[in-house]
């Protein structure tokens, strides 16, 4: 009866220690996207390839969706070929990506969007849409951010 006993309170004591330390468990990670940390130790400028690494996959991530033509890691060139838009068969566009900072800023990307519309049988060079160019160079900018901080280094405070 007594070794039943010692095995019960040993039971009863691990589910609740189980119990306690279980919410615990998800405690000291990551912080949201988007909430600031102040424990990110990474370096602003990562260039081992030649131009800042986080800005160059994430421009790569953010133009996955396009056919790629040419992507230069030494001289942070990433060109993709034309995409005909889903939507309208008849319009179709291309990207050029030149990283020409070292450091995770957007002033380090120049980006070109080219668009043309077919008419009579010719591809015709149009307008980009308004804005195109500064919306990927954002979304290049939230990646490359969004990638520093979870290859940061979790530091002690």
């Amino acid at each position: 009866m007594i070794v039943k006993h010692k095995i019960s309170v040993k039971i009863g004591l691990t589910m609740l220690m189980t119990l306690i330390l279980l919410p615990l468990s998800g405690c000291g990670g990551r912080s949201d996207i988007g909430e600031p940390r102040d424990n990110i130790a990474a370096a602003e400028e990562v260039y081992t390839i030649g131009v800042n690494a986080y800005l160059w996959r994430a421009a790569l991530d953010t133009l996955s969706f396009m056919p790629m033509l040419s992507a230069d890691h030494e001289g942070g060139a990433i060109l993709t070929d034309w995409k005909v838009n889903p939507a309208n068969a008849n319009e179709r566009t291309k990207v050029d990506v030149y990283i020409v900072g070292k450091e995770l800023r957007a002033d380090a990307l120049n980006i070109t969007v080219h668009r043309e519309a077919l008419r009579d049988g010719n591809w015709i060079s149009i307008e980009p849409r308004p804005d195109a160019a500064t919306q990927i160079n954002t979304a290049i900018v939230i990646q490359a951010r969004l990638l520093r901080r979870d290859n940061a280094p979790l530091t002690s405070r």
